[in-house]
């Protein structure tokens, strides 16, 4: 069963530019790592201090081995580094989700119902 880790960001929103700096130092990480990165979503309308991660997992085993090898990753302590320093983030949290296969990515099937 496929996870996905959804980390959802407080940032101190006159710091966007760095997070979105160390969002893409992770593009090039987390893939080496094991993840599946589905993408890093800064805010566009609404709240200015909340970002999201979407990782992607075969199963929490590989979340973990993910987790050791990205301890490991010089790029990955660097990037740590670079956030710790600059104090971009103030708040992180993980929620792990599965996804209900018959809603993802869906097609459009039959009539159109949103049609005016």
């Amino acid at each position: 069963m496929k996870i996905t880790c959804c980390i959802e960001y407080q940032l101190d929103p006159f710091k966007l530019d760095m997070f979105e700096q160390y969002a893409e130092n992770w593009s090039k990480i987390i893939p080496v790592c094991g993840g599946e990165l589905l993408g890093y979503f800064l805010p566009h309308e609404g709240s200015n201090n909340k970002a999201y991660g979407l990782i992607s997992f075969d199963s929490l085993a590989d979340y973990e081995r993910y987790r050791s090898k990205l301890r490991l990753s010089e790029l990955g302590k660097s990037n740590f580094r670079f956030a710790q320093r600059e104090k971009f983030i103030v708040n992180e949290k993980r929620t792990f989700l599965q996804v209900v296969r018959s809603t993802y990515k869906r097609d459009l099937e039959g009539e159109n119902t949103c049609s005016q």
